[in-house]
């Protein structure tokens, strides 16, 4: 029988014991990635099935998909595996009411890396997990890392009951008072959009976005900034050079690795070799308020120490994304706890299934005080 582990027991380890058929919902990368992992833990997926508007006599995998009612037909009981992401609120309330009827999980899979957070991963950084919980400056923010970490244990959506706080991406903990905004993953320009509006004392903004189509949108989308901009079109990283960027439409890219070649994809997605640029080569250093925002599609440790003279020489402060790589949740508090020792640390999640929207904040609070900012 599984054993619990930080509180909950492993969802691999469930699926195994308990027997049941193993269906997938939705198709993609993410549902490449799931079977890949069933099939390294000695399981297969049983079925694959969609919700009723997408399905149209497909085949993936070899096996046709189905709608829900013709696999409630076909099992008496079954296990669900949610294979998608999704923010939109309708179709989280879809998957929630599936949950309500049926065993449903939403497995942690890595959006980059090759590391799952299984039992093994955990025991393997046990040590790191728990340091990391110690440095969040409060209750609620441990209570959210307690959860998000039996999540990627056991895939169940109930944590997020407990973990989701509504809003955009910026949170209520950051100090404001900015004059320059650094966006390292700007995508289209929503960020920037949010960030003007709540911080609209900024004077200047450098964005960066590596894909080409995308930031023709970052472009049109900026037009009309009153701030000074600075786009970049390049992946923030620790040095001037190029990468493999895997296009998988919409957030769902991932950097492959400065000097990658010949990067492997699931379900056809592209790769493109894109330029790599160090956030500090478009900074100044002369101290002024500053908030740099990193989602960076799994190069946020390397974006991070491409930035590291301009974090250190002003006013800092940090959003971080922790959700792209299985250790990013506790390497990257590390990392950011010893660069900014004196900056009080939280983390908050956006609603998002599966846990894709998790931010890390580094507030200047002890040192702002000390400087009156």
């Amino acid at each position: 029988m599984s054993k619990e582990i930080y509180g909950t027991k492993e969802l691999w380890a469930e699926l195994r014991e308990s027997g049941k058929p193993i269906v997938l919902y939705g198709m993609g990368n993410g549902a490449d990635k799931i079977i890949s992992v069933l099939e390294s833990k000695g399981m297969a997926h049983a079925d694959v099935f969609a919700s009723d508007d997408f399905v149209r006599g497909q085949f993936f995998h070899g096996k046709k998909v189905l709608k829900l009612a013709e696999v409630a037909e076909k099992y008496e009981d079954f296990n669900i595996l949610v294979s998608f992401g999704s923010s939109l609120p309708e179709v989280m309330e879809r998957i929630r009411g599936i949950a309500a009827q049926y065993t449903l999980y939403a497995p942690d899979v890595p959006v980059a890396g090759e590391n799952l957070f299984d039992a093994d991963f955990y025991y393997n950084n046990e040590e790191k997990i728990l340091a990391a919980r110690k440095l969040f400056a409060d209750e609620r923010s441990r209570e959210v890392y307690d959860e998000l970490v039996r999540y990627k244990l056991d895939g169940k959506i109930t944590h997020f009951e407990k973990t989701d706080r509504e809003g955009g991406v910026f949170s209520p903990v950051l100090s404001g008072g900015y004059e320059v905004y650094c966006d390292l993953g700007a995508y289209t320009g929503d960020t920037v959009a949010e960030a003007l509006e709540l911080y609209p004392e900024i004077k200047k903004i450098i964005a960066f976005e590596p894909s080409p189509k995308t930031f023709a949108k970052l472009e049109k989308n900026t037009a009309g900034c009153q701030a000074e901009l600075s786009l970049v079109n390049a992946c923030a990283w620790n040095k001037n050079g190029t990468a493999v960027f895997t296009d998988g439409s919409g957030r769902n890219s991932t950097l492959s690795g400065a000097g990658a070649q010949g990067a492997k994809t699931l379900s056809g997605a592209k790769t493109k070799e894109v330029a790599t640029a160090t956030p500090d080569s478009f900074m100044d250093f002369s101290g002024k308020p500053l908030l740099i925002k990193f989602d960076v599609e799994g190069a946020e440790r390397e974006a991070i120490e491409g930035s590291k003279n301009a974090i250190l020489s002003n006013l800092t402060e940090l959003c971080v994304s922790l959700y792209h790589r299985s250790e990013d949740i506790f390497e990257l508090p590390l990392l950011i706890h010893e660069l900014l020792p004196d900056h009080e640390l939280y983390i908050e999640k956006t609603p998002y299934i599966p846990a894709w929207e998790i931010n890390l904040y580094a507030c200047a609070r002890k040192k702002a005080r000390i400087l009156g900012f």
